[in-house]
């Protein structure tokens, strides 16, 4: 496909991200208890989570400590970005229900739930969180879906 003609649609691949964790049995709370995420495969050393339909596994890290937050943030729509970070994409209902499960279980968000850049082509809900051992985390949703990529 040429760099300038339109991508075709087409079905998401789900994704596989590996991160480094401090402790599995907190990695499990976090993303099994707090998300609901299923488990899968695991070993004394690593353990898959169905991350909203991704394969997202917990690696045990002994050089990772209980808590590791990047060091670096970039400004976005006047918020302090963590880098890196990951998450998902999700429906705009299903995102606030996300928002308000978590904000009534007291989570500590690094970005607290709202809309970045409203009123323009990229509008979104958004928030950040840490996982137990710093990795950072941003759930986003889009009024308009179709505007993920969109200038």
């Amino acid at each position: 496909m040429s760099s300038d003609s339109p991508a075709a649609p087409r079905a998401l691949a789900p994704f596989h991200l590996a991160v480094p964790v401090h402790d599995l049995a907190a990695a499990r709370g976090f993303y099994g208890g707090l998300f609901g995420c299923p488990e899968g495969r695991s070993s004394i050393e690593w353990v898959d989570f169905d991350f909203f339909g991704h394969q997202l596994v917990a690696h045990l890290d002994p050089a990772r400590h209980a808590f590791a937050p990047p060091a670096h943030t970039n400004s976005v729509d006047g918020k302090d970005v963590p880098v890196p970070h990951f998450g998902v994409v999700l429906d705009w209902d299903d995102w606030q229900a996300l928002a308000e499960r978590l904000t009534v279980a007291a989570v500590r968000f690094v970005i607290e739930p709202g809309i970045r850049f409203a009123g323009q082509v990229g509008e979104q809900a958004t928030f950040f969180l840490y996982d137990p051992s710093g990795n950072a985390l941003e759930f986003k949703a889009f009024r308009d879906p179709s505007r993920l990529f969109a200038k």
